[in-house]
């Protein structure tokens, strides 16, 4: 029996991962999907948010903050890319200024520092492309970008590294309780535990269903997204939002950490939890709403547009905290600023597990991780180096990104590593660069079919593999 099941590997279920890899408990993730990060967290706008938005006193408040502290070291200690770019929210009409006063607010009764209120002007000289309607700004010092790919397989590789078992291509069917404990049915074996911790993103209510009566509803809320190339990564180097709606924060403007340029989301709710098509009418959104905010965005450089389905609980908050039924943890709604508040939510976790379970700390706890060697970021010297000692660095897959064979092998052999051209391609930027993996594709499929013992055809984009080698679509 284990002492912990956490049942979704996004970011939150990672960073709960990550924390409880502290301690001396038995510990194991079941993830639906093939990898880590293949539901909400692949698909968001990547940004590490100040917490000047949320309500004060509410959860995502606090966990913003606290999430929003840690990442910097978390990045250095865990080796992501992540970069304190700062952030402005513009205001385009007079009358709505008070509307910044009340992010100012919000801002500095939740603790966070180096906010403050703009003129147009000021805004404009520190980002030359803003529209010339802006008549104000509020500037965030401390809001940062980060890879959600990187971070959130930096923190399964860690809590890997100090014990967690990671159950992937297991999807939990239902769940019994039983006089200790529970029990986990999935589609490949029966799983018993004392607690359960449920950060199943999307499908956190219909985890919820299978052992609480209390009523749980998550709503997807679809938004669409415009990548550019890198050639316009430079257009602005802040995040640029702009005044929030009920829907959330509207259309923004960013760089990347690796260099392109980022419009959206759109903001829509639906009922299909799996519906991550564009639509016309959403990437038009994106385009004269982004306008609004910065002048000639290079929209004929988009190399790819694609959707997150964000968790919507029905609070209006995060829902974390022990359900009706003991040893039954909740982490369900956690939409923007999610991404932010994963390791302070994992940090959370683990103290409410200690409320059920007794935590001992390990003598032996890794609290460092070395990622994939970049070759594109090394120095000359640094790369030479690297392909004397292993000479598959030697060799250039993808040309857009300068990633070599060497990354990819590491991508697919390291811990928790690769199944899936999606897989490498999270893994190493394989693929996302101008030609959207029209060049690197047979080469990463051969490699993935020689170590998988599959033949090429078979190599998935996506998804999970038949125990027989096969391909399962569910």
């Amino acid at each position: 029996m284990y002492d912990v099941v956490i049942i979704g590997a996004g970011a939150v279920g990672c960073a709960a991962a990550m924390a409880l890899g502290r301690y001396d408990l038995n510990v194991c993730v079941l993830e639906k999907n093939s990898d880590v990060c293949e539901g909400t967290t692949k698909a968001n706008s990547a940004i590490v948010h100040a917490g000047f938005d949320a309500k004060p006193g509410s959860l995502k408040a606090k966990f913003n903050v606290l999430g929003s502290n840690m990442m910097k070291e978390l990045s250095e200690k865990l080796d992501f890319a992540y970069k304190q770019n700062g952030a402005m929210v513009l205001c385009f009409d007079e009358n709505d200024k008070p509307g910044l006063e009340e992010l100012k607010e919000k801002a500095d009764k939740n603790g966070v520092k180096g906010v403050s209120i703009i003129s147009g002007d000021e805004a404009r000289k520190l980002e030359p492309a803003l529209s010339d309607s802006v008549c104000a700004a509020l500037l965030a010092e401390t809001s940062a970008i980060v890879c959600p790919f990187e971070m959130t397989l930096a923190f399964a590789e860690n809590a890997f590294a100090n014990g967690v078992e990671f159950k992937l291509s297991t999807q939990v069917l239902s769940i019994d309780k039983l006089d200790e404990g529970f029990e986990i049915r999935t589609n490949n074996t029966n799983v018993k535990t004392r607690c359960i911790i449920n950060a199943a993103g999307l499908y956190a209510d219909k985890i919820h269903s299978m052992v609480s009566s209390k009523p749980m509803k998550i709503t997807p809320r679809r938004g669409e997204y415009m990548l550019m190339d890198k050639s316009a990564g430079t257009l602005v180097s802040r995040t640029i939002f702009q005044l929030p709606t009920k829907m959330g924060k509207g259309i923004l403007v960013t760089p990347t950490v690796h260099g392109n340029l980022l419009a959206g989301p759109t903001a829509e709710n639906i009922d299909d939890k799996e519906n991550v098509a564009t639509t016309k009418s959403g990437l038009d959104d994106v385009k004269s709403k982004g306008l609004l905010s910065v002048k000639n965005i290079p929209f004929n450089k988009v190399i790819t547009s694609f959707t997150g389905l964000r968790a919507v609980g029905d609070t209006g908050d995060f829902i974390i905290g022990h359900s009706d039924v003991r040893g039954f943890i909740d982490a369900a709604g956690i939409e923007s600023p999610g991404l932010t508040s994963a390791p302070a939510i994992g940090q959370y976790l683990a103290e409410l597990v200690g409320e059920i379970l007794p935590l001992q700390k390990k003598t032996s706890y890794i609290d460092t991780r070395k990622g994939i060697a970049h070759f594109n970021s090394l120095s000359a010297e640094e790369q030479n180096e690297l392909i004397k000692q292993q000479p598959a660095y030697g060799k250039i897959v993808c040309r857009c990104e300068t990633v070599t064979e060497g990354e990819i092998l590491d991508a697919i052999n390291r811990p928790l590593g690769a199944t899936t051209l999606d897989g490498v391609k999270r893994r190493t930027r394989a693929g996302m660069g101008r030609c959207q993996a029209g060049f690197c594709s047979p080469t990463t499929m051969a490699l993935l079919a020689q170590k998988l013992g599959i033949a090429i055809e078979e190599v998935r984009k996506t998804g999970r593999y038949a125990e027989n080698g096969g391909q399962d679509n569910e």
